[in-house]
């Protein structure tokens, strides 16, 4: 089977059958090794490894083994000679692995490889796909049947309603955000932003130290304020409470609560990131209907150390407190900071407000696009939140009891809202296809779930939104909730070694737990704004490369994540395909592996020095970021069956102690009453003054 697949692999990079399908991608044509400068050293490497993987066959072999050998003890290179290295030998594991383990797996690599072997004329991405990348097979072809059997297995038959819904938004919704700080672009320099002088000199020695942790397009400390994405948020959410007070939803002198997150990427900036904010959020004059509360990593900490491990320590006697300080903070990979803005919400009802009733997160790059929500959906944001299906139970199309306890909206493109509020934000794709896309292509299945899930609207027979609806397991990192019922009831948690797509990592720790499964209601008409290309142009520019490593690395961890719950992955897969699923691969190795070199061959070709420069930090921070996954991934037995558990043990005992600290407040018991004194003080530090 070995040689089956390294044919398959010499298809791919000599450029399929020649008849341009490949024509942007020819390895045997990268490799040069006459030219020894980085761009040109980095660029053989990869050529090498995909030669190597191809086989003994091909005439290009030895020479890459002694290029790759060569290189193997230089102290720049060793590193990536390595990573190659111990990448062949993972996929030639993992491939006959899974033949061994699926005689259909096994079925379609000889049906591949007799393709391959007779030419590979006709259908390549399709047969390559059906290999590599299940998921996306068909898509393509009927997509309105697609769209139509996506919706029907997401359909729920409502038995009933909330009784008790979120009938005063402003009150009862505790709304959250994250924020995501990294150092100044190096465009714009230190000396040259506008904070004061202690910060500046800190951050030029911050600016030295290795970045810890990858974000979309986190804030560069000192952005202008046009461009800074905090105040652009929240500016926009004090908008839209503005446009409800006027309409009448909510009282004239009600203000809301918006918690926010601070995560950074470099150590350093923890110590600082506090103050720069608090002087940006200070300079803000146009914020007048919110209270809002910043917590950083040392909140969270004085957090756990003042109000829940004396409170764990008396109600349930543990003596253990490492998990609590593992998955309760801020910064990290997102999956932490995710999962303590819903936590947070449960803490606020039992040691703050029992008033609250949900939490509802949004992106700062997002806002309520209320005119439009009004004109053309019928309702404003806040009504929208109003609906009886968040907390409604029902039966879902398998036959299964399930809770709607979460909340889930949609999005618009900004460039895109005067074509209809209920367009949608990602698109199938059409043009040509990169080698990379030929093993891997999550726009399909998205642009697919964004239609079926994200675009639907009630009122039909089919879908009438009082008595079935559907539910959502493709969601987005804002514009979703959940119920305090249902998060107490339930606990479910991203865990902290989720660095992309935690929102959708969020439902699988609970996928198929209890009798009554907990499930994201789709709110049609529920929909924000997507504006970050207005504003964030050159965050999104400096993050570029660090997302698409991420995107890689995302597919290790989902892969690995699913098969450390504790359900059968087919179950798991059935459940969360297309998008969602796709990103859960039984070749994980085998299919980052070969996106990352392909990829990577194609940025290290692009005939500019800019642009090879660029493709040059795409392969060392690549390589550095997937070494260590693949490291920490594949030496033993899956390490994320035990994190998962260890996490698991930490969010129950943050739970147990709420409920008794719940219990002990309604008794006038002391030590729960001073717990009260202890989280207000801790709060009320954390409170922003505008």
């Amino acid at each position: 089977m070995k040689q089956k697949f390294e044919a398959i692999i010499k298809y791919i990079i000599n450029g399929g059958n020649g008849d341009g399908l490949f024509a942007k991608i020819i390895i045997p044509c990268e490799f040069r090794t006459e030219e020894d400068e980085n761009v040109s050293v980095a660029r053989n490497l990869n050529a090498a490894f995909l030669v190597l993987l191809s086989g003994e066959t091909n005439p290009l072999y030895n020479y890459a083994f002694r290029y790759m050998n060569n290189f193997g003890s230089h102290p720049s290179w060793e590193k990536t000679v390595h990573f190659y290295m111990e990448g062949i030998r993972l996929i030639v594991s993992e491939i006959s692995g899974r033949c061994y383990d699926s005689e259909a797996f096994e079925k379609e690599l000889n049906g591949l490889y007799s393709w391959v072997d007779g030419g590979g004329r006709g259908e390549a991405v399709e047969k390559l796909r059906r290999v590599f990348f299940p998921e996306g097979v068909l898509l393509n072809k009927d997509r309105a049947a697609g769209i139509a059997e996506l919706r029907a297995k997401r359909k729920i038959v409502v038995s009933r309603l909330n009784p008790s819904p979120i009938t005063e938004p402003a009150k009862e919704i505790l709304f959250s955000s994250n924020i995501l700080v990294t150092v100044p672009s190096t465009s714009r320099g230190i000396e040259g932003i506008d904070v004061r002088p202690s910060l500046k000199k800190r951050l030029t020695e911050v600016a030295q130290e290795d970045q810890l942790y990858w974000y979309d397009h986190p804030v560069p400390v000192g952005v202008p304020p046009e461009n800074n994405e905090v105040l652009y948020g929240l500016e926009g959410l004090d908008r839209a409470v503005a446009f409800e007070k006027e309409r009448g939803t909510i009282g004239k002198e009600e203000r809301v609560v918006c918690l926010l997150s601070v995560s950074v990427t470099h150590k350093g900036l923890q110590g600082i990131v506090k103050k720069y904010l608090e002087d940006e959020l200070k300079k803000e004059k146009n914020i007048r209907h919110l209270d809002v509360y910043v917590f950083t990593e040392a909140d969270t900490v004085r957090m756990i150390e003042d109000v829940i491990i004396p409170a764990a320590e008396k109600y349930t006697g543990a003596k253990e407190h490492g998990p609590l300080y593992e998955v309760l903070g801020v910064d990290g990979e997102y999956g932490r900071q995710y999962s303590f803005l819903k936590a947070m919400a449960a803490f606020w009802q039992v040691l703050v407000d029992p008033g609250i009733k949900g939490t509802f997160k949004i992106d700062l790059d997002q806002v309520f696009p209320q005119e439009e929500l009004v004109a053309q959906s019928g309702a404003s944001a806040f009504e929208h939140l109003k609906t009886p299906l968040w907390g409604a139970e029902g039966i879902d199309s398998e036959g299964n009891n399930v809770e709607l306890g979460m909340i889930a909206g949609a999005l618009v493109n900004q460039k895109e809202i005067d074509k209809g509020l209920f367009t949608p934000d990602v698109r199938f794709p059409e043009g040509t296809i990169e080698a990379d896309e030929m093993v891997f292509f999550s726009k399909l299945p998205q642009a697919l779930s964004t239609e079926a899930e994200m675009m639907t609207r009630y009122g039909g027979d089919e879908y009438d939104g009082k008595k079935s609806c559907i539910q959502r397991i493709h969601v987005t990192g804002g514009t979703n909730g959940i119920t305090i019922n249902a998060l107490r009831k339930h606990r479910p948690f991203t865990p902290t070694f989720i660095g992309r797509a935690e929102d959708q990592a969020y439902i699988l720790s609970v996928l198929f737990e209890g009798g009554r499964k907990l499930r994201y209601v789709h709110k049609d008409g529920l929909i924000m704004r997507h504006d970050k290309e207005a504003f964030a142009a050159e965050a999104i520019k400096m993050a570029a490369s660090g997302k698409l490593i991420g995107d890689y690395i995302r597919t290790l961890m989902f892969s690995y994540y699913a098969e450390a719950l504790p359900w059968p992955i087919e179950d798991i897969k059935d459940a969360i395909d297309p998008f969602t699923g796709c990103f859960v691969s039984r070749l994980p190795l085998t299919v980052v592996y070969l996106r990352f070199s392909l990829k990577l061959a194609l940025s290290l070709n692009q005939g500019t020095k800019e642009k090879n420069c660029e493709g040059l930090e795409l392969g060392i921070s690549g390589i550095s970021r997937l070494h260590e996954t693949v490291q920490k991934l594949t030496h033993g037995t899956n390490p994320l069956i035990e994190q998962f558990n260890k996490e698991k043990e930490g969010w129950n005992l943050f739970y147990d102690v709420l409920d008794s600290a719940e219990a002990g407040t309604k008794e006038g018991d002391p030590f729960a009453l001073e717990l009260k004194e202890k989280a207000a003080a801790i709060i009320d530090n954390c409170r922003i003054s505008f």
